[in-house]
């Protein structure tokens, strides 16, 4: 490996580990009340105004999902907060955003999505190379009795973790 690559990947590592300053986003109920069979980054296609909002904190993925509609695929239901200092006409806040992915993608998770009980929800919103991106899974819904097998694991899990310290 070249010094010059091996500069970039440390670099690439330092900014990781800083983080961009831009507050991620996750969706922390999805994961409590979704099985998570596979996971997929897609793009996010947004006015100014949103972008700002987001880069603040000010936006929500509690109720969101994603829907395929005529070969594309939308996010609905996510809230940004309206950006105060922005233009006279703010944006919509709860408006569908359209989500870019390659067409294979889009394929999959068609085909996934056509299985019974399976559905697209969005996991966590981040920020690669200064543009906003979105974690999506394709999951399925947990029964009562899933939810309280997952909560009985993390409490084993944190056990086990108690006891070797």
């Amino acid at each position: 490996m070249t010094k010059n690559k091996q500069q970039r990947l440390a670099a690439k590592a330092e900014a990781e580990a800083k983080g961009t300053g831009s507050p991620a986003i996750d969706n922390r109920r999805a994961r409590h009340e979704f099985e998570i069979l596979e996971t997929v980054d897609a793009g996010l296609v947004l006015q100014g105004t949103e972008v700002k909002s987001l880069r603040r904190g000010g936006g929500s993925l509690a109720e969101a999902y994603a829907r395929v509609r005529s070969g594309e695929v939308w996010l609905v239901g996510m809230h940004i907060a309206p950006y105060d200092p922005g233009r006279i006409e703010p944006h919509e806040p709860l408006r569908p955003r359209k989500l870019l992915l390659h067409a294979a993608e889009i394929k999959r998770l068609i085909a996934k999505t056509q299985e019974k009980g399976l559905t697209i929800v969005p996991l966590r919103l981040f920020w690669s190379r200064g543009r906003a991106k979105i974690a999506l899974g394709v999951a399925r819904g947990k029964k009562l009795h899933d939810k309280r097998e997952s909560v009985r694991e993390r409490e084993a899990r944190r056990e086990l973790e108690r006891a070797r310290r």
